[in-house]
Order: C-alpha cells, then structure tokens, then sequence
C-alpha cells in the first residue's frame, strides 16, 4: 500500500484525484495550511467532495493526515503548550470529520527543560487530547524524528518509553501508534542502508515498539549521512539509503526489507519526497513508486498464492 503526502490546493479532494492519477492506493495530507495557527472551518461542500472521492476510490483506512509543525506538545512555555493541545484537538477533530484513520504528528521539543520533563508534558497533554475526543476512531501516531536540537523521538526506547507514560494516563492504547520514517531512522543512527541492516531495525523496533502498534510509514531517502540527525529527504536510491537506483542497488537495501516484510504489507507506506518531475515531465512520486515496487518479491505481492498453494 503506497502512497505520498500531495497538495490539497483549491479543494481537499484534488489530493485523492492526484492520488487517482498517480496510481497510488494511499494518501496523506495537511488538512489545514500547517505554516499558520488559524483555522478555517471546512465546510460541508469540501467535506462532501472529500468524502465522495474518498469512497469512490475506496480509500477508508488508506488517509493520513500530518498534523502542523507548529504544535509541541512537549513545550515548556505552559502559554505555547496549551495553544499546541487546542490546535491539536482541531486536528483530530479534522480528521475525524473527513473519516482519516491516522494522524502523525512529531512528538515535539523539550527547549529549556529536560527530556524526562518533555516525555511527561506530552503524556498529559495526550491525557486532554484523548478526553476530549473520546470515542473518536482516529488514532494519533508519534513520528520518530532525527533527534536534532532538543526534539524528542529520536530512539526506540524513547518512543515505547513515551507510549507507557500516555498509556498510564489514558484508557485507549488503541488510539496511539506510531510513525516510522525511514530517513529519519537512518539519519538518527539506525543503518537502514542494507537490506540485512533494514531487517535488523525494523526487528528492534518490533521489540521494543512493536509492529502490531506501528500504522503507518514514511518512506524517503536521507540526503544526511548514517547519524547526522539532518532531517532531509531524498528520492529513493538518491540518499544514503541506497548505493543507487538501480534494481540490484535497491534491493540491497533497507527499502527492501520493508517492502517484502509481511507485517508491513498493509501498512500505508507514504512518500515525502521532493516534488520534482524528470525531464521528460514524469512526476518523481511516480518513478519512486516504481522503484519501490519492482522490489516486492512475488509471496509479498498482494493476492499471490500461499507457499503452501504453489
């Protein structure tokens, strides 16, 4: 399941009908401009749009949204923090009205404090956000992050450390999941550059986070070394993820140990990468889609045949 982050310029809906055109089975969006606090209310006409191309293309459980950069929840400042829990509320309450399944968002920034005070302030602020939205199907999703400055989410252990605190004060472990981005992995010192790398991580993670609590994923390339905490996208195959684009360049790294892992299968796997075109005027989201799927081996391609059945 593939998809990528598009625009939702002169109506939410167009991001489904790019989706259409691009042939992907997945898309994620901003359901507000994520650079400004203020909301504009959506109206039921955009709703109706949404929610007919949505069903149309059969989308349900297929939508991510990504939640304004703006917001931390884990911030000092108790002016900030409250602002950040309020517009966070509207992004649920969003996601919620147009039927996305899963909103991401990075778990935020200590600045001034200390991690252990950042990890406990986003805890309660998910204790409100969840209160206020009980009952509500969508579920929030901690991204991992590169870790630069004072951001939270870098490890592994830290994100299953920053689930436990929510769940202590909160009763639906069922709404809070995570994100995992492949750039930002690589790029806070997970090799993902091998294939038995990428099996090895995805394996920690597994141990530590769980897959069973993993919804969704971002797959990108790192322009940033192994380690560097710079958190810049590459196409696939052009980072340091990969020692190429070609097939036998792929499939020697971590973006194949993702896309053949059967846990993974019917995870929406979202790209953010640049929008770009080639030379000849092909959408780049439509040649990464390629070279991720020519990865897929045959028992991992949807409706194949048991091993058994052969």
């Amino acid at each position: 399941m593939f998809g990528s982050h598009l625009s939702i310029a002169g109506g939410m809906h167009n991001a489904l009908l790019e989706a259409e055109k691009l042939a992907l089975d997945a898309v994620q969006v901003f359901t507000k401009n994520q650079q400004q606090w203020k909301v504009k209310p959506l109206g039921d006409r955009g709703v109706a749009e949404w929610n007919l191309h949505r069903d149309r293309l059969a989308f349900q459980d297929r939508v991510v949204s990504h939640a304004s950069y703006l917001i931390n929840l884990a911030s000092p400042d108790n002016a900030l923090w409250k602002k950040s829990i309020d517009l966070m509320t509207i992004e649920i309450e969003r996601c919620e009205a147009l039927g996305i399944r899963y909103l991401v968002h990075h778990p935020g920034a200590f600045t001034t404090s200390t991690a252990d005070e950042g990890l406990t302030r986003i805890a309660k602020a998910y204790q409100t956000l969840l209160s206020r939205t009980e009952g509500f199907r969508t579920i929030l999703c901690l991204e991992n992050t590169v870790g630069s400055g004072s951001n939270l989410g870098r490890t592994f252990d830290e994100l299953a450390d920053l689930r436990a605190r929510i769940l202590e004060l909160s009763s639906e472990p069922e709404r809070v999941a995570y994100c995992f981005d492949t750039c930002h992995a690589h790029a806070a010192g997970y090799d993902m550059s091998t294939r038995p790398g990428g099996e090895f991580v995805l394996d920690l993670f597994d141990q530590l986070c769980g897959l069973a609590n993993l919804k969704v994923m971002h797959l990108n390339d790192s322009k940033g070394e192994l380690g560097s905490r710079r958190d810049r996208h590459a196409h696939i195959g052009e980072g340091t993820l990969a020692s190429g684009v070609s097939k036998k360049a792929l499939s020697s790294s971590g973006f194949a140990a993702v896309v053949n892992h059967p846990a993974l299968r019917d995870i929406p796997k979202i790209l953010e990468t640049p929008k770009e075109t080639t030379e000849a005027g092909t959408p780049m989201d439509r040649i990464n889609l390629r070279r991720l799927t020519r990865l897929i081996e045959a028992e991992n391609r949807p409706n194949s045949p048991a091993p058994n059945a052969r």
